[in-house]
């Protein structure tokens, strides 16, 4: 496991990891090697604690278009069955990684995100939308099924099925306020303010209770398709290890004398001291 990605930027920084595909002159589109490194550093990010909330977004014009036409494409084409199986098997493990990856994820789409940008902005548990910002599914555009890495099984969930089926159906584009309207979106921003924006709340997430994080994010997956009794039952079982965590107490005590809680680990996010100002008589 790697921290020290080769084909995008990883920043770690007061909690917060800031994940930026750097292929502006693509569009940011994905290659083979950035589909690994990719789920391998959300995998890892799993056993960073200095990394409390997720940020990804794109370099440049675009959060991703999708799959290099020219660096993956044209190799499929060369591919039996078998290979062409071991290859969306690779897409699907990326959407998988941040799903089970326990940090809220939050995606700053930025641009165009389209065919597997698309899925991975809905994989994300938010999504800020510059307003020039436009999603699709476009992958009956290029005669494949709308369902891919996981995209039937997570975008009926955020938009329901009849609005699901329209964009994995039509593969169009919408635009940042129709995303906005049926939910995909959770907030619109100017598009100088996408990534400030993310990163606010990635930073208030980031000085929370990250063991409650990780425990709401964990429901918010496994109880599809629960029934409300099996739901209520994992709760309570989730909820009663909260409250025997420390930071359950530590909200109490500060609440009692009217102060911020200090969660576990959220000094990390704290900004660095100020260095000391030198006297102005004092040589240099």
């Amino acid at each position: 496991m790697t921290l020290s990605p080769k084909t995008f930027d990883l920043e770690i920084s007061r909690g917060i990891a800031q994940i930026t595909l750097n292929r502006p002159e693509r569009l940011n589109a994905l290659t083979f090697e950035v589909y690994g490194e990719l789920a391998q550093t959300f995998r890892s990010l799993e056993k960073a604690d200095d990394a409390r909330a997720v940020v990804i977004t794109g370099k440049g014009r675009g959060f991703c278009s999708g799959g290099d036409v020219e660096g993956i494409i044209a190799e499929l084409f060369a591919r039996d069955i078998t290979g062409l199986v071991e290859f969306t098997r690779v897409t699907g493990a990326l959407i998988q990684s941040i799903a089970e990856l326990r940090r809220p994820v939050i995606a700053a789409v930025n641009g165009v995100a389209v065919g597997a940008g698309a899925v991975i902005a809905t994989a994300c548990d938010m999504r800020i939308f510059a307003e020039s910002a436009r999603i699709g599914f476009i992958f009956p555009r290029v005669g494949l099924s709308g369902a891919d890495m996981g995209a039937s099984f997570l975008l009926p969930r955020i938009v329901g099925r009849g609005r699901a089926a329209e964009l994995l159906f039509f593969g169009d584009l919408i635009g940042a306020e129709e995303a906005h309207r049926i939910g995909l979106a959770n907030r619109v921003v100017p598009d100088a303010d996408v990534l400030a924006t993310a990163r606010g709340w990635a930073e208030r997430l980031a000085k929370g209770p990250t063991f409650a994080h990780r425990m709401t994010k964990q429901m918010l997956e496994s109880e599809h398709g629960l029934t409300l009794a099996a739901a209520i039952e994992a709760e309570a079982q989730a909820q009663a290890l909260c409250m025997a965590h420390p930071d359950f107490r530590e909200a109490y005590e500060a609440n009692k004398v009217k102060r911020p809680a200090r969660f576990l680990g959220a000094e990390i996010c704290d900004p660095p001291p100020a260095a000391p100002k030198a006297d102005a008589g004092s040589e240099t």
